[in-house]
């Protein structure tokens, strides 16, 4: 699914984006942040990884398994965990699962 990129002040209803979205996606990418639209089926991977500024990760719906460390840690609906930047991760998910992701971007960024 094809989204515009959110500008300063608009809206996003994220109830309609989970019924509509069925696939990964960027809802806004600014300066200084970028915020992503997960969508992870049951069962689906993301492979260790790290991501070099701070970011969080909000599970909006579903169960998912994310790796720190070789320690799993469950995120579940309604939570949200905070990573500083270069700490490896990966994810797993347990459930069908939509997260909502915001990574703060450096400074240097220049688009």
């Amino acid at each position: 699914m094809a989204l515009s990129h959110a500008s300063s002040g608009q809206v996003v209803n994220l109830g309609t984006l989970d019924g509509q979205a069925t696939e990964t996606c960027a809802l806004l990418k600014a300066r200084d942040i970028e915020l992503m639209w997960l969508v992870l089926p049951a069962g689906k991977q993301v492979p260790s990884h790290a991501v070099s500024t701070s970011m969080t990760l909000q599970c909006m719906r579903g169960k998912v398994e994310v790796q720190l460390d070789g320690e799993a840690k469950l995120l579940e609906a309604d939570q949200v965990m905070y990573l500083a930047g270069g700490v490896p991760h990966g994810l797993h998910a347990l459930e069908d699962a939509r997260l909502l992701m915001t990574v703060v971007l450096p400074a240097s960024r220049t688009d």
